[in-house]
Protein backbone atom coordinates (compact mmCIF):
# COMPACT_ATOMS: atom_id res chain seq x y z
CA UNK A 1 0.00 0.00 0.00
CA UNK A 2 1.25 3.72 -1.18
CA UNK A 3 1.06 6.48 0.98
CA UNK A 4 -1.38 7.96 -1.17
CA UNK A 5 -3.68 4.68 -0.89
CA UNK A 6 -3.30 5.07 2.77
CA UNK A 7 -4.57 8.31 2.35
CA UNK A 8 -7.25 7.05 0.39
CA UNK A 9 -8.32 4.82 3.27
CA UNK A 10 -7.65 7.46 5.72
CA UNK A 11 -10.14 9.50 4.75
CA UNK A 12 -12.45 6.75 5.20
CA UNK A 13 -12.54 6.11 8.57
CA UNK A 14 -14.06 7.31 11.53
CA UNK A 15 -14.40 10.99 12.78
CA UNK A 16 -13.47 12.21 15.92
CA UNK A 17 -15.35 10.43 18.55
CA UNK A 18 -14.83 10.59 22.15
CA UNK A 19 -15.95 6.93 22.80
CA UNK A 20 -14.25 7.13 26.34
CA UNK A 21 -16.39 10.10 27.54
CA UNK A 22 -13.25 12.35 28.62
CA UNK A 23 -14.09 14.96 30.19
CA UNK A 24 -14.20 18.78 28.42
CA UNK A 25 -11.79 19.83 30.80
CA UNK A 26 -9.38 16.58 29.57
CA UNK A 27 -10.06 17.41 25.84
CA UNK A 28 -9.33 21.16 26.11
CA UNK A 29 -6.23 19.92 27.76
CA UNK A 30 -4.93 17.60 25.16
CA UNK A 31 -5.99 20.66 22.37
CA UNK A 32 -3.85 22.85 24.20
CA UNK A 33 -0.74 20.23 24.32
CA UNK A 34 -1.28 19.70 20.76
CA UNK A 35 -1.36 23.80 19.85
CA UNK A 36 1.80 23.88 22.25
CA UNK A 37 3.44 20.85 19.98
CA UNK A 38 2.31 22.61 16.69
CA UNK A 39 3.41 26.34 17.75
CA UNK A 40 6.89 24.75 19.44
CA UNK A 41 8.07 23.43 16.37
CA UNK A 42 6.98 25.82 13.92
CA UNK A 43 9.26 28.25 15.77
CA UNK A 44 12.01 26.70 15.98
CA UNK A 45 12.27 26.26 12.18
CA UNK A 46 12.11 29.77 12.10
CA UNK A 47 15.17 29.55 15.03
CA UNK A 48 17.46 27.52 13.13
CA UNK A 49 16.99 29.52 9.71
CA UNK A 50 17.71 32.52 11.51
CA UNK A 51 21.41 31.16 12.94
CA UNK A 52 19.87 31.03 16.62
CA UNK A 53 19.56 27.24 17.09
CA UNK A 54 22.69 24.75 16.86
CA UNK A 55 22.64 21.41 15.57
CA UNK A 56 19.77 20.12 13.53
CA UNK A 57 15.89 19.63 14.27
CA UNK A 58 13.30 17.55 13.16
CA UNK A 59 9.87 18.55 13.07
CA UNK A 60 6.71 17.03 14.83
CA UNK A 61 4.16 18.83 12.51
CA UNK A 62 1.16 16.88 11.68
CA UNK A 63 1.80 13.85 14.60
CA UNK A 64 0.83 15.79 17.33
CA UNK A 65 -2.56 13.49 17.69
CA UNK A 66 -0.29 10.34 18.12
CA UNK A 67 1.42 12.16 20.99
CA UNK A 68 -0.31 13.64 22.67
CA UNK A 69 -3.18 10.88 22.47
CA UNK A 70 -0.49 8.18 23.98
CA UNK A 71 0.52 10.24 26.70
CA UNK A 72 -2.92 11.42 27.98
CA UNK A 73 -3.80 7.47 28.11
CA UNK A 74 -0.58 7.18 30.56
CA UNK A 75 0.41 8.23 33.81
CA UNK A 76 3.53 10.12 35.14
CA UNK A 77 5.02 7.24 36.54
CA UNK A 78 5.16 5.49 33.38
CA UNK A 79 8.16 5.52 30.72
CA UNK A 80 8.46 6.64 27.22
CA UNK A 81 11.00 6.63 24.79
CA UNK A 82 11.37 8.72 21.96
CA UNK A 83 12.92 9.26 18.69
CA UNK A 84 15.48 12.14 16.83
CA UNK A 85 11.92 13.46 16.04
CA UNK A 86 10.68 13.82 19.67
CA UNK A 87 10.09 17.54 20.91
CA UNK A 88 6.42 16.42 20.68
CA UNK A 89 6.77 13.13 23.06
CA UNK A 90 8.51 15.67 25.61
CA UNK A 91 5.93 18.12 25.40
CA UNK A 92 3.25 15.57 25.13
CA UNK A 93 4.60 13.62 28.88
CA UNK A 94 4.58 16.84 30.48
CA UNK A 95 8.60 18.39 29.71
CA UNK A 96 8.62 22.30 30.29
CA UNK A 97 8.85 24.14 27.02
CA UNK A 98 11.32 26.49 28.10
CA UNK A 99 14.01 24.49 29.11
CA UNK A 100 13.48 22.32 26.25
CA UNK A 101 14.08 25.59 24.05
CA UNK A 102 16.99 26.72 26.40
CA UNK A 103 18.34 22.89 25.70
CA UNK A 104 17.92 23.80 21.77
CA UNK A 105 19.81 26.86 21.80
CA UNK A 106 22.57 25.09 24.02
CA UNK A 107 21.93 26.80 27.28
CA UNK A 108 23.16 25.35 30.73
CA UNK A 109 19.82 25.84 31.85
CA UNK A 110 18.05 23.25 29.34
CA UNK A 111 17.48 19.97 30.16
CA UNK A 112 21.06 18.41 29.21
CA UNK A 113 22.95 21.21 30.33
CA UNK A 114 22.79 22.43 26.44
CA UNK A 115 25.43 19.47 25.38
CA UNK A 116 22.16 17.20 24.09
CA UNK A 117 20.44 19.52 21.71
CA UNK A 118 17.19 18.87 19.95
CA UNK A 119 17.83 14.93 19.43
CA UNK A 120 19.12 14.64 22.87
CA UNK A 121 16.24 15.44 25.32
CA UNK A 122 15.24 13.75 28.75
CA UNK A 123 13.29 14.30 31.20
CA UNK A 124 13.29 11.28 33.42
CA UNK A 125 10.72 13.39 36.48
CA UNK A 126 8.08 13.06 34.14
CA UNK A 127 8.62 9.87 32.48
CA UNK A 128 10.58 10.81 29.55
CA UNK A 129 13.76 8.54 29.49
CA UNK A 130 15.16 10.35 26.60
CA UNK A 131 15.37 11.20 22.49
CA UNK A 132 18.11 9.47 20.53
CA UNK A 133 19.30 10.12 17.06
CA UNK A 134 19.89 6.34 16.47
CA UNK A 135 17.24 5.11 14.87
CA UNK A 136 15.32 2.21 16.33
CA UNK A 137 17.34 2.53 19.53
CA UNK A 138 14.88 3.65 21.88
CA UNK A 139 13.36 -0.28 21.68
CA UNK A 140 16.13 -2.08 24.06
CA UNK A 141 15.33 1.14 26.60
CA UNK A 142 11.95 0.70 26.51
CA UNK A 143 12.06 -3.10 27.35
CA UNK A 144 14.51 -2.25 29.99
CA UNK A 145 11.65 -0.18 31.82
CA UNK A 146 9.30 -2.41 31.03
CA UNK A 147 11.43 -5.34 32.77
CA UNK A 148 12.22 -3.29 36.21
CA UNK A 149 8.18 -2.44 36.18
CA UNK A 150 7.74 -6.08 35.71
CA UNK A 151 10.22 -6.87 38.08
CA UNK A 152 9.18 -4.51 41.01
CA UNK A 153 5.64 -5.35 40.22
CA UNK A 154 4.56 -1.38 40.24
CA UNK A 155 2.10 -2.03 37.34
CA UNK A 156 3.91 0.79 35.41
CA UNK A 157 4.12 0.59 31.57
CA UNK A 158 6.23 1.75 28.88
CA UNK A 159 5.65 3.03 25.79
CA UNK A 160 8.28 2.95 22.56
CA UNK A 161 7.73 5.20 19.77
CA UNK A 162 9.37 5.21 16.59
CA UNK A 163 9.12 5.36 13.07
CA UNK A 164 8.59 3.04 9.95
CA UNK A 165 11.97 2.83 9.29
CA UNK A 166 12.96 1.68 12.61
CA UNK A 167 10.56 -0.89 11.79
CA UNK A 168 13.09 -2.57 10.05
CA UNK A 169 16.15 -2.63 12.64
CA UNK A 170 17.33 -5.51 13.73
CA UNK A 171 16.89 -4.58 17.51
CA UNK A 172 13.36 -3.99 16.48
CA UNK A 173 12.64 -7.58 15.95
CA UNK A 174 14.40 -8.81 19.04
CA UNK A 175 13.30 -6.29 21.86
CA UNK A 176 9.23 -7.85 20.17
CA UNK A 177 9.97 -10.82 20.60
CA UNK A 178 11.52 -10.91 24.31
CA UNK A 179 8.88 -8.44 25.32
CA UNK A 180 5.94 -11.09 23.87
CA UNK A 181 8.39 -13.84 25.35
CA UNK A 182 8.87 -12.10 28.91
CA UNK A 183 5.53 -10.94 28.84
CA UNK A 184 6.56 -7.22 29.53
CA UNK A 185 4.50 -4.12 29.94
CA UNK A 186 5.45 -2.48 26.93
CA UNK A 187 3.62 -0.56 23.96
CA UNK A 188 5.32 -0.37 20.80
CA UNK A 189 3.81 2.28 18.95
CA UNK A 190 5.01 2.73 15.25
CA UNK A 191 4.06 6.13 13.89
CA UNK A 192 3.82 5.31 10.22
CA UNK A 193 4.26 8.24 8.37
CA UNK A 194 5.31 6.67 5.28
CA UNK A 195 8.69 7.88 4.55
CA UNK A 196 12.20 7.07 6.31
CA UNK A 197 14.02 10.44 4.93
CA UNK A 198 13.11 10.11 1.61
CA UNK A 199 12.68 6.42 1.10
CA UNK A 200 8.73 5.56 0.78
CA UNK A 201 7.62 2.87 2.93
CA UNK A 202 6.42 0.53 0.33
CA UNK A 203 10.20 0.53 -1.36
CA UNK A 204 11.67 -1.43 1.42
CA UNK A 205 8.41 -3.49 2.89
CA UNK A 206 6.51 -5.68 1.10
CA UNK A 207 3.97 -5.54 4.06
CA UNK A 208 3.30 -1.81 4.68
CA UNK A 209 0.40 -2.29 7.29
CA UNK A 210 3.01 -3.02 10.05
CA UNK A 211 1.03 -3.65 12.65
CA UNK A 212 0.31 -7.18 11.15
CA UNK A 213 3.73 -8.06 12.37
CA UNK A 214 2.25 -8.91 16.06
CA UNK A 215 1.13 -12.21 14.98
CA UNK A 216 4.62 -12.95 14.27
CA UNK A 217 5.19 -12.76 17.72
CA UNK A 218 2.22 -13.96 19.82
CA UNK A 219 0.82 -10.19 20.88
CA UNK A 220 -1.76 -7.93 19.53
CA UNK A 221 -1.92 -5.78 16.63
CA UNK A 222 -3.58 -2.44 15.95
CA UNK A 223 -3.60 -0.27 13.04
CA UNK A 224 -5.46 3.51 14.28
CA UNK A 225 -5.56 6.72 11.93
CA UNK A 226 -2.76 8.77 12.95
CA UNK A 227 -4.76 12.26 12.89
CA UNK A 228 -7.08 11.39 15.37
CA UNK A 229 -6.35 11.70 18.89
CA UNK A 230 -9.29 10.21 20.02
CA UNK A 231 -8.66 6.89 18.22
CA UNK A 232 -4.87 6.89 19.72
CA UNK A 233 -5.69 7.68 22.81
CA UNK A 234 -8.44 4.48 23.07
CA UNK A 235 -5.91 2.17 21.54
CA UNK A 236 -3.39 2.81 23.72
CA UNK A 237 -5.87 3.15 26.96
CA UNK A 238 -6.69 -0.46 26.16
CA UNK A 239 -3.15 -1.22 25.10
CA UNK A 240 -1.67 0.02 28.85
CA UNK A 241 -4.49 -1.70 30.85
CA UNK A 242 -3.88 -5.07 29.11
CA UNK A 243 -0.32 -4.72 30.11
CA UNK A 244 -0.86 -3.15 33.68
CA UNK A 245 -3.21 -6.57 34.04
CA UNK A 246 0.35 -8.90 33.04
CA UNK A 247 -0.86 -10.01 29.27
CA UNK A 248 2.05 -8.27 28.28
CA UNK A 249 2.89 -6.49 24.73
CA UNK A 250 0.99 -4.67 21.92
CA UNK A 251 2.09 -3.16 19.01
CA UNK A 252 -0.26 -0.14 17.51
CA UNK A 253 0.53 1.33 14.09
CA UNK A 254 -0.50 4.97 14.55
CA UNK A 255 -1.03 5.41 10.21
CA UNK A 256 -0.64 9.45 8.99
CA UNK A 257 1.81 11.16 6.46
CA UNK A 258 5.04 13.38 7.60
CA UNK A 259 3.33 16.87 6.11
CA UNK A 260 6.79 18.61 6.53
CA UNK A 261 10.97 17.66 5.58
CA UNK A 262 12.48 14.80 7.20
CA UNK A 263 14.44 17.92 9.15
CA UNK A 264 14.51 21.84 8.57
CA UNK A 265 16.48 22.51 5.61
CA UNK A 266 14.91 19.25 3.70
CA UNK A 267 13.95 20.82 0.40
CA UNK A 268 11.67 17.68 -0.25
CA UNK A 269 13.19 17.32 -3.79
CA UNK A 270 12.12 13.11 -3.37
CA UNK A 271 8.23 13.48 -3.55
CA UNK A 272 5.63 15.31 -5.40
CA UNK A 273 4.56 18.40 -2.47
CA UNK A 274 1.08 18.44 -4.93
CA UNK A 275 0.36 14.76 -3.97
CA UNK A 276 1.27 15.82 0.07
CA UNK A 277 -1.46 18.89 -0.23
CA UNK A 278 -4.52 16.65 0.91
CA UNK A 279 -3.07 15.01 3.35
CA UNK A 280 -3.50 18.82 5.06
CA UNK A 281 -7.13 18.13 5.10
CA UNK A 282 -6.36 15.64 7.76
CA UNK A 283 -4.25 18.27 10.02
CA UNK A 284 -5.34 17.13 13.84
CA UNK A 285 -5.17 20.19 15.11
CA UNK A 286 -8.11 21.57 12.66
CA UNK A 287 -9.74 18.38 13.14
CA UNK A 288 -10.50 18.95 16.46
CA UNK A 289 -10.87 22.04 16.59
CA UNK A 290 -13.66 21.82 14.34
CA UNK A 291 -14.72 18.50 16.74
CA UNK A 292 -14.47 20.73 19.67
CA UNK A 293 -17.26 23.07 18.20
CA UNK A 294 -19.55 21.34 16.72
CA UNK A 295 -19.68 18.86 19.72
CA UNK A 296 -20.43 21.68 21.67
CA UNK A 297 -17.52 20.82 23.65
CA UNK A 298 -16.69 24.94 23.68
CA UNK A 299 -17.50 27.95 22.39
CA UNK A 300 -14.84 30.14 19.88
CA UNK A 301 -14.09 32.16 22.50
CA UNK A 302 -12.56 29.38 25.03
CA UNK A 303 -10.71 28.09 21.83
CA UNK A 304 -8.87 31.18 21.13
CA UNK A 305 -8.08 31.81 24.34
CA UNK A 306 -6.40 28.28 24.31
CA UNK A 307 -4.82 29.41 21.39
CA UNK A 308 -3.70 32.81 22.37
CA UNK A 309 -2.43 30.87 25.86
CA UNK A 310 0.31 28.62 23.39
CA UNK A 311 1.54 31.79 21.64
CA UNK A 312 2.60 32.95 25.06
CA UNK A 313 3.65 30.50 26.66
CA UNK A 314 5.84 29.59 23.54
CA UNK A 315 7.05 33.31 23.21
CA UNK A 316 8.05 33.05 27.03
CA UNK A 317 9.96 29.40 26.43
CA UNK A 318 11.84 31.60 23.36
CA UNK A 319 12.50 34.62 25.47
CA UNK A 320 13.99 32.66 28.46
CA UNK A 321 15.91 30.63 26.35
CA UNK A 322 17.31 33.54 24.36
CA UNK A 323 17.65 36.31 27.00
CA UNK A 324 17.92 34.75 30.51
CA UNK A 325 19.59 31.13 30.32
CA UNK A 326 23.03 31.36 30.43
CA UNK A 327 26.20 29.27 28.15
CA UNK A 328 27.36 26.43 30.04
CA UNK A 329 30.48 27.19 31.79
CA UNK A 330 34.06 25.66 30.95
CA UNK A 331 33.92 23.87 33.97
CA UNK A 332 31.30 21.29 33.47
CA UNK A 333 32.52 19.80 30.35
CA UNK A 334 32.92 16.19 31.68
CA UNK A 335 30.08 16.16 34.00
CA UNK A 336 27.35 14.28 33.51
CA UNK A 337 29.91 11.54 31.33
CA UNK A 338 30.29 9.07 34.05
CA UNK A 339 27.95 8.41 37.15
CA UNK A 340 30.35 8.59 39.77
CA UNK A 341 31.50 11.80 38.42
CA UNK A 342 34.94 9.72 37.67
CA UNK A 343 37.16 12.12 34.80
CA UNK A 344 39.32 9.01 32.54
CA UNK A 345 41.90 11.47 30.25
Amino acid sequence: MTMFETFERIKCLAPLENSLKLSAEKQLAMYYRMNLIRLFDTNVKDLWMAGKIYGLAHSYVGAEAIAVGACEAIGPADAITSTHRGHGHCIAKGADPKKMMAELFGKYEGYNHGKGGSMHIADTENGMMGATGIVGSGMPLALGAAFAADYLGNKSVAICFHGDGGANQGVWHESMNMAAAWKLPVIFLIENNQMAVGTELSWVSKETELYKRAAGYGMPGVQVDGFNVFEVHKAVKEAADRARAGEGPTLIEASFLRLLGHFVADDQWYRDMDEVAPYWELDPIKRMREYLLSGGVAEEPEIAAIEEKTKKDIAGAISYAEFECSEPPAGTLYDDIYADGEIII
